[in-house]
């Protein structure tokens, strides 16, 4: 089988007989895609790139790179396959949740503070060993941060939207019953109608004083102006890759909090992401070429 495809880069393995045409969400799309019929969609490059699926009149996949996608789902048009990057972005979001939370626990902001003005004043601080994590949202990468939660000796209660008593995971509906015992809170869900607000000015003051709330899902999970209430009294800590409105205005006052720790939503995107993500989008072509089912399709 031949085919046409549109890649973002230019080294990813394509099969023989392919026809490539490269966009990289930055520069213009090319002319004559008119019989482009596998599009993977540039990584990371704003509202541009998926406006031009529905400029494809040939295109039978789109291959998305990022986990979630739920704004891509009401662009595709009928008999158009979606395939999201599950897997992907796994230990790259672990690695930076942990970090939320090592940097939020020893207090890494207050030692580089210190180290800005040649200060050496020693204390003592918390720690994530012993700490019991409670972690919301169970699927690939948030077992990919269990596992490092597990290897640094924190006590972690699993938590998926259903609960699954076999597998000892809970169920969203046990949180009131879950976050009073909570030390820390780590939120990896989507944007969809039934996470959003999930910890609103009543599940977060549920809490216990001096909880630390992690997110590295979507920033709409969080009732952001029942965070900034909460934080700015001292009695709640945060570690946020993502908020609510994102990006964060400038003179937002969640960024100058004591005791907030924010990343502008880089948690995907470190250096072990881009090769797993060639590989992926080569075997998914391979895949298209040659008849196979596609890996990670997305059920409408």
């Amino acid at each position: 089988m031949s085919a046409r495809v549109l890649l973002p880069w230019t080294d990813i393995d394509v099969p023989e007989g392919v026809e490539v045409a490269y966009y990289d969400g930055v520069s213009s799309p090319p002319a004559g895609l008119g019989d482009v019929e596998f599009y993977v969609l540039p990584y990371d490059r704003g509202a541009e790139p998926p406006k031009l699926i529905g400029q494809l009149p040939s295109l039978r996949v789109v291959q998305s790179l990022s986990a979630g996608v739920e704004t891509l789902v009401p662009l595709l048009p009928e008999g158009v396959r979606l395939a999201n990057g599950r897997g992907l972005h796994d230990l790259s979001v672990a690695e930076h949740a942990l970090a939320l939370i090592h940097a939020a626990q020893r207090d890494l902001p207050r030692w580089f503070a210190q180290q800005a003005r040649g200060e050496w004043v020693r204390e003592h601080t918390r720690s994530l060993a012993d700490s019991r994590v409670l972690l919301v949202g169970h699927g690939s990468i948030g077992q990919a941060i269990e596992r490092q939660l597990v290897a640094a000796e924190a006590v972690v209660t699993r938590v998926a939207s259903r609960a699954r008593p076999a597998d000892g995971v809970h169920g969203v509906a046990e949180l009131p019953d879950l976050l009073p015992e909570a030390d820390i809170v780590v939120l990896v869900l989507p944007d969809t109608p039934a996470t959003r607000g999930l910890l609103d000015a009543k599940a977060l003051a549920a809490l216990p004083d001096d909880a630390l709330v992690v997110n590295v899902g979507r920033g709409t999970a969080i009732d952001t102006d029942a965070l900034l209430a909460e934080t700015s009294t001292g009695r709640l800590r945060a570690g946020l890759d993502v908020v609510d409105p994102e990006p964060l205005p400038a003179n937002h006052p969640l960024w100058t909090v004591p005791g907030v720790v924010i990343t502008p939503h880089i948690a995907g995107g470190s250096a072990s992401f881009y090769p797993r993500a060639k590989k992926l989008a080569g075997e998914q072509l391979r895949r298209y070429v040659e008849g196979e089912e596609l890996l990670n399709l997305v059920e409408p």
